[in-house]
Formats: structure tokens, sequence, C-alpha cells
């Protein structure tokens, strides 16, 4: 296939807003299965079953389409205008990763995909597969392998351009595509993101425990928190940007365009407000955001262990009102926070 295609696709899809662009062949992650491998052996995936459960798919990109011969990868950049941290000190307040104050990407990344796939399909043919964190797809090797920089020592992606704040997405093709040359580790001697991690989730540099990452116990664990982790989290109560937030590479990305704005009740919202939310309310408050998938339960698991951390003991009866929840986990934060302010 002319080299031409690969220079028109990576304009379209600059036109259509994406921050960055790279080819790499479906077998450009040699590494990857056994790395993987690893990682699910020190069972550091945890309560992530779904990622040992696919795990043939995720370490092969091959395997997952066999027909495929090129993978196009997309960076979106959602840098935020503002210090996502300066949250962290207001602990009356909920903080909300940065990603999920605004609307969920998966929505806003895959309509991207979709169009810039049906360009590729009506200039050169052939068939295309988009995906957007939600298959076995191993996103982050591939766009290292794809030149849009590389895997820093907090395990995620890193742009000289866009720093650590940008979206992936994949668009598998059965073109010929020319792939572009691989990224390069910049990280040098830094660690700023290893020795900011409030939980010690890194056991290594580029190795990453997701069963201490504040990330996975607010988002993807199920049931309690471990109680010697509870006090770690401070007043996160979905998401942690502290190792993104950190990485120096950051003071070259633009902040992102409208598209992933930060709602304003989501920027800091109070805790006493979000106590109040009955699951209804919950959805309402929280619809067409990220947060709205670990449903009101969870969050209010989060929230109740933000309320024991604040220090405040005026937050106690917003406590104390979910004492008698349905939720056993709701009921057991709520007791812990209880007698954390009660301590206090």
């Amino acid at each position: 296939m002319p080299g031409g295609l690969g220079a028109a696709l990576k304009a379209e899809a600059r036109a259509l807003g994406f921050a960055d662009v790279g080819i790499c062949r479906p077998d450009a992650i040699p590494l990857a299965a056994d790395r993987l491998a690893a990682f699910l052996a020190a069972g550091h995936h945890g309560e992530m079953g779904w990622m040992a459960e696919r795990a043939h798919w995720r370490g092969d990109p091959a395997a997952l389409w066999p027909q495929a011969r090129s993978v196009v990868m997309l960076a979106d950049s959602y840098a935020p205008g503002d210090d996502p941290l300066a949250i962290l000190a207001r602990r009356d307040r909920a903080a909300i990763s940065v990603y999920a104050r605004g609307r969920d990407y998966h929505d806003i990344v895959k309509k991207r995909l979709k169009r810039l796939g049906r360009w590729l399909i009506e200039r050169a043919g052939g068939e295309i597969k988009v995906f957007v964190d939600t298959a076995p797809v191993m996103e982050k090797p591939l766009a290292e392998a794809a030149g849009l920089g590389w895997q820093g020592k907090h395990s995620n992606l890193v742009s000289r351009r866009l720093g650590s704040w940008f979206f992936l997405g994949a668009i598998f093709t059965t073109l010929e595509l020319a792939p572009d040359p691989p990224g390069r580790d910049h990280c040098g001697s830094c660690r700023r993101c290893l020795d900011i991690c409030p939980t010690a989730a890194f056991p290594a540099p580029y190795r990453l425990d997701a069963t201490r990452c504040i990330s996975y116990l607010t988002i993807e664990l199920k049931g309690p928190v471990p109680e010697p982790m509870r006090p770690l989290l401070g007043n996160r109560v979905f998401g942690c940007d502290d190792c993104l937030a950190v990485c120096p590479w950051n003071k070259f990305a633009a902040t992102a365009g409208e598209a992933y704005a930060a709602r304003e009740d989501l920027r800091a919202p109070p805790l006493a407000e979000l106590a109040t939310l009955d699951d209804a309310a919950f959805r309402a408050r929280f619809s067409r955001t990220p947060v709205k998938r670990i449903g009101r339960n969870r969050f209010l698991r989060n929230l109740l262990y933000a309320i024991g951390n604040s220090g405040d003991a005026a937050l106690a009866p917003s406590a104390a009102a979910h004492l008698a929840d349905p939720d056993p986990v709701v009921r057991d934060a709520a007791g812990w926070a209880v007698a954390r302010l009660g301590r206090r």
C-alpha cells in the first residue's frame, strides 16, 4: 500500500481532533504476553478476573483478529487546565480523577475512531475493528510500538508532547500500512511518580501492583477496602491522579478542548452533599460520566472513607446516616467513618 495513505490517515486523524497517531504491526509487542503472565502470576490484577480470562488475546493482538495487518493507535488528550492535586488539601470535598469529571471518554473516542475508520475504508477499502479500553487489547504496549510515547515508570504511557494526560484508542485493519518507529524511554533517573504514590503501589520501576493502587481500590474492588489502606485514600472517591500529575513531561501538554471539560459540579463537590444521594439521585448526578459505572453503593463506600479521613467532626452525622444501609459494605464504611471521627 502506498506510503501516502499513512500520511493522509494521520492528517485526517488530527483533523478529527486526535492529538497524535501512529501505526504498528499486530506482532510488534512480542514481550507483552510474558509480562502479562508475570503480572497475573503475582496476583497483581486482584479482582480483575477478566484480565486472566482473555490473556491469550491481550498478549497477542494477532490472535484477537488474525486477519489484521496493521494497528492504528490514536491519542486523545484530556490534559487539565489546573492543578489536579490541589483538591487533596480540601478534605471536606471529594476528589474525582480528572478523566471522570466530564463526559465518558469511551463515547467520545469511539465516535472519532468510527469516523476515521469509515474514512479509511472509503479511501482504501479493507476491513476494520475499533477498540476503546473495553476489549482485550494491550493499548499501552501497542501505542509505544506505534511511536506515541513510552510506558513510564508508573506503567502508563508518557509522551514528550502530551505528557501523561491522554486516552488511547485503536483501529485494527486488514490494510498494510507503513509502521512508525517505536517510542523511546525518556524517564531517565526521574522517579517522581513512584515516590508520590500514597499506597506504594509500585514494587519496582515499570511495575504496578494494582491491588494497592487507589484507582483499583476505588473503582474495581467490589468489597470493603482493607482497613490499613483506608486512611491512605484521603478524599479520593473515584480514581487517583498523583503519579500522572507529577510527571515533568506534563509541562508540554496543552489543556484539552471542550470535549473533556470538567463539569463544575464535579470539580470539588462537598462530601456532605454527595452523602445524601440515593440511587436515583446518584445516577442522575453522574449521568454520562465514568463514575456512574461503579454504582451508588461502591461510590458511597468510597465517600464514607473520605468522610472518615476528613478530620471534620461536623461530617459525622453524614456518615451516621448510613449505619443502617441495606448494603453491608456501606454499613461497614459508615461505622468506620463514625468511629474514626469520634476518635479525633
